[in-house]
């Protein structure tokens, strides 16, 4: 049997934004990509922070890996953290099988702007294919278009490709990746 992608709900994220995701990460990774049911992150809350601990999200999600399973990608509209940083768009496990990002910081209207639902959805797929990037023994790319390019702010995320540079892309592949 072929292994998929599965598309964890974090929470309620948007529903019609998950499906688009859905058929672009397919599309992209050319692998299956199944929604899965949602998860209560409330576990991951911290209060004195009033964010999630995006480390903690990826230590649950390991138990949604199962034999038929190429990634798990959790997905959330929740603001994410770790202690060493103010916020996250995304955490992975380096060489694993779980990565999860946020759309909190990439909405528009987090910055004062107005919403735009089309720079949100390539936001959310470069900061996707990003995170299952690491996932697959990627690390941050020194070409700024390149989709492993690291990024401190959302701004640096509209200058990146939703793609591999081809130096990451043949890393890629050398480490099983799906492309």
């Amino acid at each position: 049997m072929r292994k998929s992608l599965q598309l964890l709900p974090i929470g309620a994220p948007d529903p019609d934004l998950l499906e688009w995701l859905r058929y672009e990460l397919s599309d992209g990774f050319r692998v299956d990509c199944d929604l899965m049911e949602p998860i209560d992150p409330g576990f991951a809350f911290q209060p004195e922070r009033k964010q999630y601990h995006s480390t903690e999200l990826l230590h649950a999600m390991a138990r949604h890996v199962g034999r038929n399973t190429w990634r798990v990608l959790g997905v959330t509209s929740l603001d994410l953290y770790i202690p060493i940083l103010t916020f996250v768009f995304g955490e992975a496990q380096l060489g694993g099988r779980c990565a999860v990002v946020s759309y909190h910081r990439l909405r528009q209207e987090f910055y004062g702007l107005p919403n735009d639902r089309d720079l949100l959805a390539q936001r959310l797929l470069v900061e996707s294919v990003h995170e299952l990037g690491h996932t697959m023994h990627l690390t941050h790319c020194p070409d700024h278009f390149c989709v492993m390019s690291s990024s401190h702010a959302v701004e640096w995320i509209d200058i990146k490709q939703h793609t591999f540079c081809r130096e990451c892309a043949n890393r890629a592949v050398m480490s099983g990746g799906a492309r």
